[in-house]
């Protein structure tokens, strides 16, 4: 039976994002190609200008940093490792029935939400498996390995710190060892960043622009947002919700305390950035199906059956159909007409266009955040700048329709280093979006521009070449 469960639950997640084989989305796109970039021998950070913890985008060098199946196969047996992983913590906890229940419940939230945040391997994604591993390693004993799980964690996102905190729950007496544990991960990455000449770079572009972004939200009234997106997402989630508030009332053993207050922490860490995006809640995943797991097995049997069917059948029918669609795409080799993708095919457009022209040793620079370019033309970035938030200072969730910098003489900067580059193309990817921060509204990177003759474009690239 447990054979029969596992095998079933990989080839689901596996068909699922297989069918996206054809399709890159905006989170996993920066990842992959600063990856590109090491994989052309340059140092992250120092060489290669990315806002995330170094696993982030290091996690890509497994597999080559390459599209298509192979990005998807990896994608599966990441998400498959966490459902494992979470099986195992429930099992133990409880039984078996807990444990399959709570990777199922994982697993399906993983794939039937919204695509851009469930199918890329970015940062909220990526923590999901050390994050249930080291509350798992906390809940049973061994602090040390307990802490380093969670440093893991920190390397793939700043949000780790909840789930440090998290392990301190079973954990307070040996906060030494947990505290070691955290050290030593960290303590390496950033010795080899130090020995790379890249620590100071981290240092700016991680957590400079981290703060900065944390502190400047683009909700005129985040608190009112909050309420409404949790709500929002509490409905869509109403398995968990359902399962977990049966699990606290009616469980007696003595873990229910604690898991309520890693629940708790979860949502603090989903507040922290006043954004609330879908992605932010994947730090609620882990305890919530491990609480609606060991819940509904609490329920009378046929309560618990009826209540799963119902619940589940929302995210089922709202996302279902679209992995169907695309599967019908991909299989007749045609582009997805799905307008949740046009940008992404506008980039292989765009991309398609410098094939044709490209020599070798040609170099691009992309203006706006659209990274995707360096993966459809595998070209090498002429500068360490793959998109422009720190050339203009306007942060990526709101360029496209807003023009205030954060930090305009930071991004001033930045344009005296990018106007030193000799790029072969330059692709404005944002202009057609937001004229106001087209590359050629910039009177400083005029003179720069000039030397470029422009191109036959798409709707929404502008492609230059240098004369």
């Amino acid at each position: 039976m447990k054979r029969l469960f596992f095998a079933a639950l990989l080839t689901g997640l596996a068909a699922c994002r297989l069918c996206h084989i054809g399709v890159l989305w905006t989170e996993e796109n920066l990842p992959m190609a600063a990856a590109i970039q090491m994989l052309g021998g340059k140092t992250l950070y120092r060489d290669v200008w990315f806002d995330k913890p170094p696993l982030t985008s290091a996690v890509y060098l497994l597999w080559g940093a390459q599209a298509g199946w192979l990005l998807r196969v990896a994608g599966a047996l990441y998400v498959f490792t966490a459902c494992v992983l979470l099986y195992r913590f429930a099992s133990r906890m409880w039984s078996e029935r807990e444990g399959m229940l709570a990777a199922a419940l994982l697993g399906f939230f993983l794939t039937f939400g919204i695509p851009a945040a469930v199918i890329p391997l970015a940062s909220d994604l990526l923590m999901a498996a050390p994050h249930i591993a080291a509350v798992y390693l906390a809940w049973r004993g061994r602090p040390l390995w307990s802490g380093a799980l969670a440093g893991v964690a920190f390397l793939v996102s700043s949000k780790a710190v909840f789930v440090i905190a998290a392990c301190a729950l079973w954990q307070y007496r040996a906060l030494p060892q947990l505290a070691l544990g955290f050290l030593i991960p960290n303590a390496a990455a950033l010795g080899w960043l130090w020995m790379r000449g890249a620590f100071g770079d981290y240092l700016e572009q991680v957590w400079r622009l981290g703060f900065l972004y944390a502190g400047d939200t683009f909700l005129e009234n985040p608190v009112a947002a909050g309420l409404r997106r949790t709500a929002n997402w509490m409905g869509f989630h109403a398995a968990l919700v359902a399962g977990a508030a049966w699990y606290w009332l009616r469980e007696r053993k003595p873990d229910r305390l604690r898991m309520a207050l890693w629940a708790a922490l979860a949502l603090a860490g989903v507040t922290a950035g006043w954004r609330f995006f879908p992605r932010y809640y994947f730090l609620l995943l882990p305890v919530m199906a491990l609480a609606a797991a060991r819940g509904y097995m609490l329920m009378p049997r046929r309560r618990a059956a009826a209540l799963l069917a119902l619940t589940l059948a929302v995210p089922f029918v709202r996302f279902g159909p679209r992995y169907v669609l695309l599967a019908r795409d991909a299989l007749s080799g045609r582009p997805s007409e799905w307008v949740d993708v046009a940008m992404d095919r506008d980039s292989r457009e765009a991309a398609r266009l410098i094939g044709e022209q490209a020599r070798p040793g040609d170099t691009l620079f992309v203006w706006g955040y659209r990274p995707d370019l360096y993966i459809y033309t595998r070209l090498p970035a002429a500068t360490r700048f793959l998109e422009s938030q720190p050339l203009s200072g306007v942060l990526a969730d709101r360029h496209l329709f807003a023009t205030d910098s954060v930090a305009p003489e930071w991004a001033r900067r930045n344009r005296e280093e990018l106007v030193r580059s000799r790029p072969s193309f330059i692709v404005d990817g944002l202009g057609n979006y937001n004229p106001r921060l087209a590359i050629e509204k910039y009177a400083d990177l005029q003179p720069w521009l000039a030397q470029y003759e422009r191109l036959s474009g798409t709707p929404f690239c502008v492609i230059y070449r240098r004369r």
